[in-house]
């Protein structure tokens, strides 16, 4: 009912063109998402100098080890095999061996160290996401989800990453150190060679890490836009059968698939870079060592010296560069991205706060004075609504705002393009041009269930029990709410029938006034600010009608009411006539003053309140 998909794309451009103008942005976001870790990350590391020092102390008997493998294997040819001297040779190798008992001894030390820097990390995101949702989400009735993630899967990412990291981090650190104090005591023209490309290829990585980051963040955006926007469309159907929407819903997603494969492409380019980098460091450095051997050898460097800077290059430093830029590459990008979900703002502006009845705290101050000027639920800005690029508009710049406590009716004739209004307005469709924007921001990006509820003429009824339809789009509904629900609709007499709230409920042998019925009081149920009627009283009689839309005008902060019978209007505090792209506004009894149309919808001179049935028009096909 309310599922319909919306524009969750965060406004990137739909080519490479548009995707490449949001680089420069997109490394500044990312630059401002490091320096909000950093700020909070210090005083983390800061508070646990004592673990850090204890790995430091037994990662200096894995700088011994590396040290020792090279130079042993250096001095076991020298002074060993090259020399007419086995056992010398055997010797230092059974030296290179027993160094690795005291490195895997501080490998334990290392990860024993690990949990005591890692595991305060997860248990601080936690308590941190738990105290966001129990209070500066506590109004976001979708706030339940992203909080669940951040508690389990993300605090999770940040543990496992933080962990990758911090290891790679150490090993790179005393595994290159010992590498290249053995190069130095080998031949310090050793350096020469091997550091150029070394220090050359991780800088290029690191050089990449920034625009790179800025475009995980980028694909991974536009990955989750297309699948809410695809769950939405499924979850949809009907609404978007019911409102007309098909074409502007299928023109989004080519339009969401588009912009996933630029931020691909471009994801793509930076990876080969990355690429590049990382076969400069580890695969350079024995190149040029074999095509500077000569002129090593010429030197000074023995033949056991040449082979020991081999293996510090093969068996130490590629190994130890390897991971280290792999865990910056894959877990630091996840690590930056988690770790700023916790530490950033979030990115609605509050609401206010939800009474116990689940209407809005502004609901319940007069929305017109001067004192306090509340932000607009929902507010069009100069749309325009074309099926095609050829095709007659159906709304050309129309503007529309409605305050907390406002009753819009929407009236016209067929095909005035009244469902098309409420399809823009509940952000189904998309709009040609102009800006629809949600409790004071662009409604792009918001989560449209956490805004607005929009109820079709056909309403989607599933196979359960009532008491599970009434909870469709607010599982954790109390009794009390649905009871309440019950009462106002008018839902008693077909609960009974039914057999109570949890009787098995078949939609096949429910009348169409029934479904709407139960979507009425699924609408009653939900807390959403903006609840649009899209002629979904259409197949109840007069006074049903009556009792659901004055107990919902009662239940909403802001309620449309697409009218399906002139007395809605009369019921609403404002008339929105439609004739196509011609509009007029105001209170009934304005328009019966000034619309002819309106006049003649009423069917009478007199006021509203002694109203006849309309006259009997010509029909237009309804778009």
């Amino acid at each position: 009912m309310t599922g319909a998909p919306d524009d969750v794309s965060g406004g990137r451009g739909s080519n490479d063109s548009r995707g490449s103008s949001h680089s420069g942005s997109g490394r500044r976001a990312e630059q401002r998402a490091l320096r909000r870790v950093a700020a909070e990350g210090l005083p983390f590391l800061r508070a646990r100098t004592r673990v850090l020092r204890g790995l430091l102390g037994w990662s200096l008997l894995e700088f011994a080890q590396t040290f020792a493998g090279g130079y042993a294997v250096a001095r076991a040819l020298d002074d060993g095999f090259l020399a007419g001297e086995p056992r010398t040779g055997m010797l230092w190798l059974a030296l290179a061996a027993v160094a690795v008992v005291p490195a895997f001894l501080a490998q334990r030390g290392v990860f024993a160290g690990l949990a005591d820097l890692v595991e305060p990390l997860r248990d601080g995101l936690v308590r941190r996401a738990t105290a966001k949702a129990l209070t500066t989400e506590a109004g976001n009735p979708t706030a339940g989800t992203g909080a669940v993630s951040r508690v389990t899967h993300q605090s999770e990412i940040a543990r496992d990453g933080w962990a990758g990291l911090v290891l790679a981090l150490r090993g790179f650190v005393f595994t290159s150190a010992g590498a290249l104090a053995g190069l130095a005591t080998l031949s310090p023209l050793l350096l020469a060679v091997v550091l150029p490309p070394l220090l050359l290829g991780t800088g290029l990585f690191l050089a990449t890490l920034i625009p790179m980051g800025a475009r995980q963040r980028d694909y991974l955006d536009t990955d989750e836009a297309f699948a809410a926007h695809t769950g939405r469309t499924t979850a949809a159907l009907r609404d978007i059968a019911a409102t007309g929407a098909a074409d502007p819903i299928a023109g989004r997603s080519r339009e969401l698939a588009e912009v996933q494969t630029a931020a691909a492409r471009s994801l793509a380019r930076w990876s080969a870079l990355r690429i590049i980098a990382l076969a400069v460091g580890e695969r350079l450095p024995p190149v040029l060592l074999l095509a500077a051997a000569p002129w090593l050898m010429d030197h000074g460097l023995t033949t056991g010296g040449l082979i020991g800077a081999f293996t510090y290059l093969t068996t130490s430093l590629a190994p130890a560069l390897n991971a280290l830029l792999a865990a910056l590459g894959t877990a630091g990008g996840r690590l930056l991205v988690v770790l700023d979900r916790f530490t950033g703002r979030a990115e609605l502006p509050p609401d206010p706060a939800a009474a116990p009845d689940g209407r809005g705290a502004a609901h319940r101050t007069a929305p017109h004075t001067a004192a306090a000027v509340p932000v607009p639920r929902a507010e069009l800005r100069q749309v325009s609504f074309a099926y095609g690029p050829r095709a007659r508009p159906v709304l050309d710049r129309l503007d529309l705002r409605l305050l907390p406590g406002d009753h819009l009716a929407v009236v016209g004739p067929s095909g005035s393009g009244k469902s098309t209004l409420a399809a823009v307005l509940a952000g189904v469709a998309q709009p040609t041009a102009g800006e629809v924007r949600w409790l004071g921001r662009p409604a792009a990006g918001q989560e449209a269930t956490a805004v607005r509820t929009l109820l079709p003429q056909q309403p989607y009824v599933f196979t359960g029990t009532l008491r599970d339809n009434l909870r469709y789009l607010r599982p954790g509904a109390p009794d009390g709410d649905l009871a309440a629900a019950v009462t106002a609709i008018g839902l008693d007499a077909l609960a009974d029938r039914l057999g109570g709230l949890d009787a098995p409920l078949d939609p096949r042998r429910l009348s169409q006034g029934e479904r709407q019925l139960i979507a009425l009081g699924r609408a009653h149920v939900a807390t959403a600010p903006l609840l649009v009627l899209d002629e979904a009283t259409s197949h109840l009689d007069p006074a049903a009608e009556a009792r659901a839309e004055t107990a919902l005008a009662a239940r909403a902060d802001t309620l449309v009411v697409v009218a399906h019978r002139l007395s809605s209007a009369r019921r609403a505090a404002r008339v929105l006539v439609m004739d196509g792209t011609r509009t007029e506004e105001g209170t009934p009894d304005e328009l019966l003053t000034r619309s002819a149309l309106f006049r003649e919808l009423t069917g009478r001179w007199a006021p509203p309140q002694a109203a006849q049935a309309p006259p009997v028009r010509a029909v237009r096909s309804s778009r």
